[in-house]
């Protein structure tokens, strides 16, 4: 079972440590763990459990990051993006303080719909991220799009405000921050009923113009979630890259 830390003052600032199984005590991979839930405090870190047992259970240290969300819970931008970085913070400290325990040259952070957005807005922070590569499950990248297209039931107007202006959309959309700067894999499903596939198929043409590393992997007649479902062909997917 997991342990938690935290990495701040408020409640949702912690961290769901997961310890790498049958590693030998070599120094384990870490893979950071995002959820979605459009960065509502309807949903929690919980929803990457599945995720991380799986992770553990297959030698990666797991860090399923909590932050603060919009509602009652204090998010929005730009704090819910600062929490993001602050959990790598604590990772990048702590394994400088713990040495050997972790493979600090393959940090992945794994990002499912507005956890996605997160991992790649944190993971282009010039050479202040410890992430090495994304994986982006379905991710959110275009908040100006999605913001006028009504989607996670009008989300984005919680997140950025009201009426934000053209240069909030401009730091708050993956789309418009490539390049990232380190590899990434997208996985879609072409039957996603919340996030449009369209927009991780334009996210990779402009991330691959802007000079990123991308592999997408589009994923027939999965939806939104399937791609978090570790029995799923979409995740064992994901598996086999990150064993690659």
């Amino acid at each position: 079972m997991p342990t938690t830390v935290s990495y701040g003052d408020h409640p949702s600032q912690t961290v769901h440590r997961w310890e790498a199984r049958g590693t030998g005590g070599a120094p384990a991979p870490v893979a950071v763990l995002l959820h979605g839930g459009w960065w509502r405090d309807l949903h929690d870190a919980h929803l990457m459990d599945p995720l991380a047992r799986d992770l553990s259970d297959a030698g990666w240290a797991v860090w399923n990051v909590e932050y603060r969300r919009t509602g009652a819970d204090g998010g929005g931008w730009p704090h819910t993006l600062d929490d993001v970085g602050d959990a790598l913070d604590l990772l990048a400290d702590t394994a400088a303080r713990e040495p050997g325990r972790f493979d600090t040259s393959r940090v992945v952070a794994v990002g499912h719909s507005a956890g996605g957005h997160l991992a790649l807005l944190n993971a282009g922070a010039a050479g202040e991220s410890p992430v090495t590569s994304v994986v982006a499950l379905a991710p959110v990248t275009d908040l100006e799009r999605s913001g006028r297209a009504g989607l996670g039931e009008g989300a984005v107007t919680p997140f950025l405000g009201a009426d934000p202006s053209e240069e909030l959309y401009a730091f708050s959309s993956p789309v418009r921050q490539v390049p990232v700067g380190v590899p990434l894999l997208v996985v879609h499903g072409d039957a996603d009923q919340r996030v449009p596939v369209e927009h991780s198929r334009d996210y990779v043409a402009a991330a691959r113009a802007a000079g990123d590393a991308v592999a997408y992997h589009e994923v027939a007649g999965a939806d939104h979630f399937a791609v978090i479902d570790p029995a799923h062909a979409a995740w064992r997917g994901v598996r086999e890259h990150l064993e690659g």
